[in-house]
């Protein structure tokens, strides 16, 4: 998906920064309405849709309504707040009007998360005409405990959240800790601590935080009358599924989906689920997709002599030396811009949108394991896939990668056909290693082994001389060639 263009709606003398993604206009066939998609009071238009998982979210929603998003003044693209003694709520809504006007909405659908709740609720109350439905994702009317509202956070425990965002605000810590699903996802996890260091500062935040904190919007929720889907997480705690349930106890009419995970955003877990509910309550219809597919190219790993090392080593040092042989294959992928998809026991699958990336991912991958006294096999095929929720991934082309690592010695970068013909012509060396059956999969297969890029500063060199003797040594071991 292209980033859209972002434009300024102008309000005075300011200009609040808006994206519009989908279908150009409200009347468009493929959308009966305008979506709203707002998480609160801190976004930055262009540092969220970098990350891989939210332009696949905003690509799946501007597939069924155009999508309207916006930075708030004071933060991200926009203008600062103005100083003319408006309050926060007060600015946030003047900016909403003004995008609707520019973007020429008039009656969009408002869907908000994280601590948008009160904001959505103060804004369809001063202007009911203006809004055709809601959908609440993961927020609260009331974040804090009250005489009739048991539901809320104690205020010491309040205070203690409010610290905890302002003092890990911008780091990768409290990023897994925001989204414990992408704690082993470094990428993930610096894309979002970015992402809040470009939102806002530390200060900033707190100030915002405190004001945020003691809203109570409780009072307009028996007012609204407008259709209103309300999503709850039931391992949340900042935004606990008790006050989304909540919020839909209070509204007539109101529907509730509460979805597992801990996650405080609808980015990765349960991703599918919820956008499937969102589609049906926007259109009218429920969705019947095939599939989502992507083209990649999958590298998977396996560690050679697994159980033999177990057995010599025990169970507490091999997960000494496992967890050290995750971890660097971990940066490893990430380094080469890769994903890592699954990693189970002593294997990992990695996808790349480039077959040269995951081709010198695979090649640092195999000198690098040596530090650790391991070594490995590394196999790779291009195809697509189909994406599956929570960042998973199938098809025939992930069964085909799987059989190519079967076939791969110690120390060996083996390869489908598929791969050595997208790089004919690049700056790899492919060496035929046979034509193989693959089981459960069509025809028969050539394969390849890649040799390290020459180079002029004498590094790749080295390195092919390492792989070299890495299966050189396997092989007299062994007693044999496992071609």
């Amino acid at each position: 998906m292209d980033l859209p263009e972002t434009q300024f709606a102008a309000l005075g003398d300011d200009r609040v920064a808006y994206q519009l993604l989908g279908p150009t206009s409200a009347s468009d066939a493929r959308a009966p309405r305008d979506l709203v998609f707002t998480t609160g009071v801190w976004s930055h238009l262009d540092i969220f849709a970098e990350e891989p998982a939210v332009e696949r979210l905003l690509g799946r929603m501007a597939g069924f309504c155009r999508v309207i998003r916006f930075d708030r003044r004071g933060c991200g693209l926009s203008d600062a707040r103005p100083l003319d003694g408006g309050t926060m709520v007060d600015h946030w809504i003047e900016d909403l009007l003004a995008v609707l006007d520019a973007a020429g909405s008039a009656k969009p659908i408002l869907l908000g998360s994280i601590d948008a709740g009160p904001l959505l609720l103060e804004f369809v109350h001063r202007h009911p005409d203006r809004v055709s439905g809601l959908i609440f994702v993961f927020t609260s009317a009331c974040f804090l405990q009250r005489p009739d509202y048991p539901q809320g956070h104690p205020p010491e425990v309040g205070e203690a959240m409010v610290q905890m965002v302002a003092q890990g605000w911008g780091r990768t810590e409290f990023a897994a800790a925001w989204d414990p699903s992408q704690a082993d996802n470094p990428a993930a996890l610096r894309w979002y601590a970015k992402l809040q260091r470009a939102m806002a500062s530390p200060r900033a935040v707190i100030e915002n935080l405190q004001i945020s904190a003691v809203l109570d919007a409780r009072h307009l929720l028996p007012t609204i009358t407008v259709p209103t889907l309300v999503f709850g997480r039931a391992g949340q705690q900042l935004f606990p599924a008790r006050q989304s349930r909540y919020i839909a106890d209070h509204i007539d009419g109101a529907r509730y989906l509460e979805v597992p995970g801990a996650d405080a955003d609808m980015i990765w877990e349960g991703v599918d689920e919820i956008l499937a509910k969102i589609e049906e309550f926007v259109t009218g219809r429920r969705p019947d997709h095939a599939p989502e597919r992507a083209l990649a190219t999958l590298l998977f790993t396996d560690i050679v002599d697994s159980t033999q090392w177990l057995a010599k080593l025990g169970d507490a040092v091999w997960r000494e030396r496992l967890d050290a042989h995750d971890r660097l294959v971990r940066e490893t992928i990430d380094r080469h811009h890769g994903r890592l998809v699954d990693e189970a026991g002593d294997g990992t699958l990695a996808m790349f949108a480039s077959p040269r990336h995951a081709i010198d991912c695979a090649l640092d991958l195999h000198p690098a394991l040596e530090t650790l006294k391991l070594e490995i096999r590394t196999g790779l095929h291009i195809g697509e896939v189909e994406l599956r929720e929570e960042g998973r991934i199938g098809g025939m082309a992930v069964h085909i990668g799987a059989r190519v690592l079967g076939h791969a010695e110690a120390g060996e970068v083996l390869v489908s056909r598929t791969v050595r013909d997208v790089l004919i012509g690049a700056r790899y060396d492919f060496t035929e290693r046979g034509v193989h059956t693959l089981k459960g999969v069509p025809s028969k297969w050539p394969l390849y082994a890649v040799e390290p890029p020459e180079s002029d500063d004498g590094e790749a060199p080295g390195l092919r001389e390492r792989l070299r003797g890495l299966r050189k040594r396997r092989r007299g071991a062994d007693g044999g060639d496992h071609d």
